[in-house]
């Protein structure tokens, strides 16, 4: 390893605030916490804040009234049905974020509810098992921060082989355009069509789409595609995505099925599926399930638009002990700094394998411009900061700059967790 000094002023990142219960303290090892589990130590790792579920109120079920027709997304597994998006649920959370003036805080903010939302009209055969909502985020990096962190948490619950399937139904402009030519293609076969695939057309175009009648089997499969139709914004914002789960190794398919509910779904909507080939009757199929609902908040008439993307865990049963309460885990002994695209690739992974040998961190992977990540380490007190920028990408090293000394190592990053973890022991050994 390479020993440089550095006399440059100590920034790190600016992770979200937390609640008063979560701030570290210079005299402690550990953090207390509320509303955490075992299983939500993952999530904790990853930036996300344990809160409160919220409780869905009347007002949430009349503004998601009009939203509750066709909120699904396809599944054409064993269930043969729907899986719940629920829009009251997305409305509830939003709602928590306005009342209690999350937006005054650094940006994103990045949730982790361990109970699903109180008051909830639809049970289904999917039961809610533990929700990443991110809000303020309108870059990539956030569905894949969501997918990572819910994947190593199913891993928890044993189920370590999973693959992602994915859509987009684009941008408002890309949705428009999309139904328009799903809706002309329909009426020119309509002679093709059973009653009842009729009525579903009749209904909402993307109904039909989902349709498992065999009648209409034939039809879907040569009808349009929504990727087929994203403006360039929304196809970057895709291929972005896409780019991630490349870079960390994650197996998926593009699912032309999944499409949401065009009326407040927006961008991606993905599914983490069990790919285990001992897999039983009893297992299921579709283990986690998230979208991307930028614009609901001014279908709601709030004053600002919230960009918000979340995953919803829907397992039924875990293993013990994964939703123990924990009432404290380990202080960060780091911040994670990422300058550039290429280093944000990476980043992820680097995260996971510290995670793996509990090494903490503050991480704000989320925000898009470095002036939002960086502020003073003082604000955490965590005594080694690691920076990978687009040379420490490109070479596969980080940089670990011990904060009152301003000595720094460059680390190759396979050796990263190796180091860390003595740079952990020697902290706690004072």
């Amino acid at each position: 390893m390479n020993k440089t000094h550095s006399k440059q002023s100590d920034k790190t990142v600016d992770q979200q605030p937390r609640p008063a219960a979560a701030r570290p303290s210079t005299a402690s090892k550990f953090i207390s916490y509320e509303h955490l589990d075992k299983i939500g130590e993952v999530a904790v790792y990853y930036g996300f804040m344990p809160l409160k579920s919220p409780a869905i109120s009347k007002s949430d079920l009349d503004a998601a009234k009009d939203l509750l027709d066709s909120d699904y997304v396809d599944d054409e597994t064993e269930h043969h049905g729907r899986l719940p998006l629920h829009a009251e649920e997305k409305i509830a959370v939003i709602r928590t974020y306005q009342d209690n003036d999350m937006q005054a805080l650094p940006q994103p903010v990045m949730l982790y509810f361990k109970d699903p939302c109180k008051n909830t009209v639809r049970k289904g055969s999917y039961p809610r098992y533990a929700d990443l909502e991110i809000l303020g985020s309108s870059g990539p990096i956030a569905e894949a921060t969501l997918i990572q962190a819910a994947r190593a948490m199913l891993a928890h619950e044993g189920y370590d082989k999973t693959m992602v399937e994915i859509n987009s139904i684009g941008d408002r402009d890309s949705i428009a355009r999309f139904v328009r030519e799903l809706t002309a293609y329909y009426r020119k076969n309509m002679n093709e069509m059973t009653p009842e695939c009729r009525q579903l057309f009749k209904t909402d175009p993307f109904d039909l789409l989902g349709s498992h009648d065999e009648s209409c089997r034939e039809l879907n499969a040569a009808a349009p595609r929504a990727m087929d139709f994203l403006t360039e914004t929304s196809r970057r914002h895709l291929e972005e995505v896409l780019e991630y789960l490349e870079t960390l190794g994650i197996p998926y398919t593009l699912n032309n099925g999944l499409l949401g509910n065009r009326k407040y779904c927006t961008e991606t909507i993905f599914t983490i599926v069990n790919v285990d080939n001992r897999r039983t009757a009893e297992t299921p199929s579709v283990l986690a399930l998230g979208v991307r609902y930028n614009g609901l908040a001014k279908r709601l008439n709030m004053k600002r638009d919230i960009q918000g993307v979340g995953i919803s865990l829907l397992i039924k049963e875990g293993k013990n002990g994964m939703r123990k309460p924990v009432v404290k885990i380990k202080r960060p002994i780091a911040s994670f700094v990422q300058l550039g695209l290429e280093s944000k690739l990476l980043s992820l992974d680097i995260i996971e394998k510290l995670r793996q040998v509990k090494i903490p961190l503050y991480v704000s992977l989320a925000k898009d411009r470095l002036g939002a990540q960086v502020s003073s380490v003082e604000k955490y007190h965590t005594p080694y900061v690691i920076v990978m920028g687009k040379k420490e990408a490109v070479d596969r090293t980080a940089i670990v700059r011990r904060m009152d000394t301003h000595s720094q190592d460059i680390v190759p990053i396979e050796d990263l967790p190796r180091y860390m973890k003595k740079v952990e022991e020697q902290l706690f050994k004072k």
